[in-house]
């Protein structure tokens, strides 16, 4: 094999045309060897290597060369980098999101005269961690843009959550819930993507109303109280058994942020009052009411109060549930009372099934609440409370014809003295007070139970 040595080959004519051997001939470069390319390079085949310069950029603006790819770090503001002017075919720049700050401090493409995709106007990066690579083409289009995303357009990303009890989340197959038993934020670090998950099922019920209270010497019984508005919703299809109430596919969806939680308090129950209502219990724009309390006489006319469900009257009209109204309907309304001179009182309503009425020999039960399986196994909630006996002076009533309690947390109705006082957490109204018979004052009426939030969602 013969052999050449010289330190460069020239055209014989100046910019003339050096031809390195003929057609189907090869040259092999040893391995070891360096080429390096200080000019333009054709007919290698593509046109579109980008050498990047791993020293991320934070000047702005700042003008690229073409063959260079350039990580931008934009946390301490917005960045501009512009593209090269004068450009030739076949010009080539990577541009790529260093910190994942894109999507607060944006970077600018700038298209320093050439068009961008055809069209005068700059190419703005707006999602974390996002890029792309410029090759110019020609005058009319310009530069062509190929676009990459951030991590949600490439992988699958589920919501990040804390806040309740646990702060982190219990786990229920691939997915996490958060319990509020009382105020809280509900801290979203991750808002996922539509493939894996991006939206929060809820349960959230209010706090329950207080039993209507008896007056002083009043023979009269009074209403229980309705519990507070109940609202859920499940996966469609549904991923866990909700309550017959339960909405379908209402999913929330959030972004992040902090999410705060508002867990309404029950009514507080009182003697020689029409119960007070419950408090309304709220997440993202989910709006659950609180409770009707139940009805007193006398002074009349003994009604049930409007609310999530509504109370029960005593010598008056129920309250109406599902005030204000949504969908689907979030309570029941109360029952009303029965009896001479109105002794036998209406139960609350229940989230799922309304205030019983009072009959002649017996006070209404509270409707019952909603079962659900949003914490992993099956708990009721929202059960109305249970109306009050009285007799006009005469004997006390048995226990039997007293209102029974609302599945679901409520409190029992009162045949002599207070009305029992709903489950806390529950969101159950409470029992009426008894009205005043032989040997059995006047009594209160029970304090409704504080409502609850349950958050749910899927995080793999």
């Amino acid at each position: 094999m013969s052999e050449v040595k010289v330190n460069k080959i020239s055209p014989r004519t100046a910019c003339g045309t050096v031809t390195l051997g003929d057609s189907g001939d090869t040259f092999t470069i040893p391995s070891g060897a360096t080429i390096t390319n200080a000019g333009t390079a054709t007919g290698f085949g593509a046109t579109g290597a980008v050498n990047w310069d791993t020293t991320a950029v934070t000047s702005t603006p700042t003008t690229a060369t073409s063959g260079t790819g350039y990580f931008i770090n934009s946390t301490g503001g917005a960045k501009t980098i512009n593209l090269p002017s004068g450009p030739s075919a076949g010009d080539i720049v990577g541009v790529k999101d260093y910190a994942g700050t894109a999507n607060t401090n944006n970077i600018t493409v700038g298209r320093n005269s050439s068009n961008i995709r055809g069209i005068a106007s700059d190419f703005i990066i707006t999602k974390n961690n996002a890029g792309a690579t410029f090759i110019y083409v020609d005058g009319t289009k310009g530069w062509k843009v190929f676009a990459d995303g951030s991590d949600s357009d490439v992988t699958t990303t589920y919501v990040t959550a804390t806040g309740g009890a646990p702060c982190s989340g219990a786990i229920s197959g691939d997915y996490k819930i958060h319990t509020f038993t009382g105020p809280g934020t509900f801290c979203v670090s991750d808002a996922g993507s539509a493939c894996g998950s991006n939206t929060v099922d809820y349960l959230v019920v209010a706090g329950g109303g207080a039993g209507g209270g008896s007056a002083p010497g009043s023979a009269c019984a009074t209403g229980g109280a309705g519990a507070g508005g109940y609202r859920e919703s499940v996966p469609s299809p549904a991923a866990w058994t909700g309550s017959p109430i339960a909405f379908a596919g209402n999913a929330r969806p959030v972004t992040v942020q902090g999410y705060p939680i508002v867990v309404g308090g029950g009514g507080v129950g009182a003697p020689n009052t029409t119960g007070a209502d419950g408090n309304t219990s709220t997440f993202s724009d989910i709006d659950s009411a609180g409770g009707g309390g139940g009805g007193m006489n006398p002074p009349g006319p003994g009604a049930g109060a409007v609310g999530g469900s509504g109370g029960g009257g005593s010598n008056g009209p129920s309250g109406a549930g599902d005030t204000p109204n949504v969908t689907p309907d979030q309570g029941t309304p109360g029952g009303t009372g029965a009896g001479a001179g109105q002794t036998f009182g209406g139960g609350g309503g229940g989230a799922t099934v309304a205030g019983v009425n009072g009959s002649p020999t017996a006070a209404g039960a509270g409707g019952a609440g909603g079962t659900t399986c949003i914490s992993a196994s099956p708990t009721i909630y929202g059960g109305g409370g249970g109306g009050s006996t009285g007799y006009g002076g005469g004997p006390v009533q048995p226990c039997a014809s007293r209102g029974a309690a609302g599945p679901g947390g409520g409190g029992q109705g009162a045949n002599c003295g207070a009305g029992s006082a709903a489950t806390i957490n529950t969101g159950g109204g409470g029992g009426g007070g008894a009205g005043k018979t032989s040997g059995c004052v006047a009594g209160p009426g029970g304090s409704g139970g504080s409502g609850i939030v349950i958050l749910r969602y899927k995080f793999q």
